[in-house]
């Protein structure tokens, strides 16, 4: 008669076959680790290597597909929930932030501030306010999407410990 259960090679516990995962090569079908020692394992993994997983996570969230795939679902009810939510919570975590943003939209929109083009590249399109100083709202420098990027990614190497 063939046995429902299985011995975690990890943490010597018999254990049924649900709790092991699936795997093609074994002979039973099944890892010979449960899957409550392979989580341990992988989490272990992926905390001893952030680096490497962070900057993997990097370069895959630019694929095409990925991308495709966040602007359709931001585009969807749940989408646009999950989105306002975001932004609430950046909000409320930034309120100095939040603060000096408002400002400088009411005074474009009374007139006491005008968009200027891009500083960098002369752009007239979605340009930006970024604030070198938040206690300073109305002290901006106009950047459209992709300089102001380029000009925190300079930024952070430069304070960044050699």
């Amino acid at each position: 008669m063939e046995s429902k259960n299985k011995v975690c090679f990890r943490c010597g516990k018999e254990k049924p076959f649900i709790d092991f995962y699936k795997h093609p090569r074994m002979a039973d079908g099944h890892l010979n680790k449960c899957k409550t020692c392979t989580k341990k394992d992988v989490s272990g993994n992926y905390r001893k290597n952030i680096e490497h997983y962070t900057e993997y996570e990097k370069t895959r969230m630019h694929l095409p597909h990925r991308v495709k795939a966040r602007e359709e679902y931001a585009q969807t009810e749940q989408g646009k929930i999950t989105g306002n939510k975001a932004k609430r919570k950046y909000a409320a975590r930034n309120p100095e932030k939040q603060k000096a943003t408002c400002a400088v939209n009411n005074a474009v929109r009374d007139g006491r501030l005008q968009k200027l083009p891009c500083k960098n590249c002369g752009s007239k399109k979605r340009v930006h306010g970024h604030h070198d100083d938040y206690s300073k709202p109305l002290d901006v420098i106009w950047l459209c999407p992709r300089c102001h990027k380029e000009y925190h990614r300079q930024m952070e190497e430069a304070y960044l410990p050699f």
